[in-house]
C-alpha cells in the first residue's frame, strides 16, 4: 500500500501502518506523508522507505507509481488526512486505477461523498472506510444475533459515545489534534458529531441492520470559544418502527472512549461497550442473562474469523482496526486473482456507509438548528 498523510507527529497515521502490517498480507511500499515536502520525505525516511518511493505530493505519488510495473506498484492507497483532504486525493487515486482505504468521515461533506461515489462507480475499484469499531468480533457477533433474528423484532437502540478530551480550549494551545478537529475549514460543519457521532451512528445501523428514518437534535457548543459543536442528543426513529437515542459528547470530563450500544427487542436485548470488547451480553426476557466472549467456538463464522488468539487473551482497538485493513487486502485479493471472495471478508464498511455517516452530519446539525420537532432522513 501507500499512503497519504500519517507523517511524522501525525496520531492516525500510526494507527494505521500498525492495523495494516498485524496480518502480514499488507506492506507499506511509498507514501505522501504531508503537504510539506520535506516534512514528507523525512517522515518515510523514518519508516526506512526508498527515498523514491517518499513524494513531494500524492498527486506525484500517483501519477509515478502507476508507472511502475505490476508487483512493483502499490496495489492501494490509504488516506489518513484531515476531512477537508479526503475527496480529492481518492479521486485521484481512483481515477489514476487504484483502490482506496479512507479513514472516516468519507469526505468534507454529503456532495463531496456523492461525487466520489459515482468516480468509484466508474472506476470499478474498491473503497473501505474505517469505522473501526465494525471491526470487534463481538460487534459482528453482536450483528449475527441479529441478523438471525434470535432475539425478535427490534424495539429500542441506545448508542453513546462520551469523550472528555475536549472539556476544556485545547485548540487554544495549538495541540493538533484539538485544532484540526474543531475547526471548521478542516473538519466540516460538525465537530463532535463529525468526529464521534459517526461512528455511533454508523454502529447502530451495520448491528441493527436498519437505517435512520427521522431525527431530533439538540447540539451543543459547550466550551466558550469553541468554533463547533463539542456536545449533542439526538433522538432516532429507525425504518420498521424502531426508535432510539444516541448521544456523542467531546465535554465528559473524566471519560475515554466507550463508545457503547444497547439493543432491545421482543424477546431479549443485547449490549456491547469499548471498555469491555471481548464481551457480549446477552439480556434475556424468561431466564438469565448470557455473555459471550471472544475467541471462543460457540460464535459465529463472522466473529470467529476476526478473532485470532484464543478466549481470555486481550484484543482490543488495533486489532478491530487491523480487521478492516485485513478483509479489505484479502476481498482485493480475490478479485486480483479472479477468485471468489469469501463473505467474512467482504465485511467492511464502504461507500454506502460514507455516504450515510455524512448525511448524518448534515441532517444532524439542520436538526439542532432547526425549531421543527423532528426532520426527515434526507440522503
Amino acid at each position: 500500500m501507500g499512503m497519504v498523510g500519517g507523517g511524522k507527529d501525525a496520531f492516525i497515521g500510526a494507527v494505521h501502518r500498525m492495523a495494516a502490517n498485524l496480518d502480514g498480507h499488507i506492506q507499506l511500499v511509498c507514501g505522501a506523508f504531508s503537504s510539506d515536502a520535506q516534512k514528507s520525505k523525512v517522515s518515510g525516511a523514518a519508516l526506512n522507505l526508498p527515498a523514491q518511493r517518499v513524494y513531494g505530493s500524492y498527486a506525484e505519488m500517483f501519477e509515478q507509481e502507476k508507472l511502475l510495473p505490476d508487483g512493483e506498484r502499490m496495489d492501494f492507497v490509504s488516506i489518513v488526512t484531515p476531512n477537508h483532504l479526503h475527496f480529492e486525493p481518492a479521486k485521484m487515486a481512483l481515477e489514476n486505477g487504484f483502490d482506496v482505504l479512507l479513514d472516516k468521515p468519507m469526505t468534507f461533506d454529503l456532495a463531496e461523498a456523492k461525487d466520489l461515489k459515482s468516480i468509484l462507480d466508474k472506476s470499478g475499484r474498491l473503497l473501505c472506510l474505517t469505522h473501526t469499531y465494525t471491526g470487534y468480533p463481538m460487534v459482528k457477533e453482536a450483528k449475527e444475533i441479529i441478523r438471525q433474528n434470535k432475539l425478535g423484532a427490534i424495539r429500542k437502540i441506545y448508542v453513546s459515545y462520551p469523550q472528555g478530551w475536549l472539556s476544556t480550549f485545547l485548540e487554544g494551545s495549538n495541540q493538533k489534534q484539538a485544532a484540526w478537529r474543531t475547526d471548521p475549514k478542516r473538519s466540516g460543519m460538525a465537530g463532535s458529531m463529525g468526529d464521534i457521532g459517526t461512528h455511533a451512528f454508523n454502529l447502530a445501523e451495520y448491528i441493527s441492520g436498519l437505517q435512520v428514518a427521522k431525527i431530533c437534535a439538540d447540539i451543543n457548543t459547550v466550551v466558550d470559544g469553541r468554533k463547533l459543536d463539542d456536545d449533542g442528543t439526538v433522538l432516532l426513529k429507525f425504518n420498521k418502527g424502531a426508535s432510539g437515542m444516541l448521544y456523542a459528547t467531546q465535554i465528559a470530563a473524566g471519560e475515554e472512549n466507550n463508545i457503547r450500544l444497547n439493543i432491545y427487542c421482543e424477546k431479549g436485548g443485547l449490549e456491547w461497550k469499548q471498555e469491555d470488547n471481548n464481551s457480549l451480553i446477552i439480556k434475556w426476557l424468561d431466564k438469565p442473562a448470557e455473555i459471550l466472549r471472544a475467541g471462543n467456538d460457540y460464535l459465529s463464522p463472522f466473529a470467529k474469523f476476526n478473532c485470532r488468539v484464543p478466549a481470555g487473551h486481550p484484543e482490543g482497538y488495533l486489532e478491530a482496526f487491523a480487521n478492516l485493513y485485513r478483509n479489505f487486502a484479502l476481498t482485493l485479493m480475490a478479485k486480483q486473482n479472479g477468485t471468489i471472495a469469501l463473505e467474512e471478508w467482504k465485511d467492511f464498511p464502504g461507500m454506502e456507509e460514507g455516504i450515510r455517516g455524512m448525511a448524518f452530519i448534515e441532517n444532524v446539525i439542520a436538526s439542532g438548528k432547526s425549531e421543527t420537532k423532528w426532520k426527515e432522513f434526507e440522503v
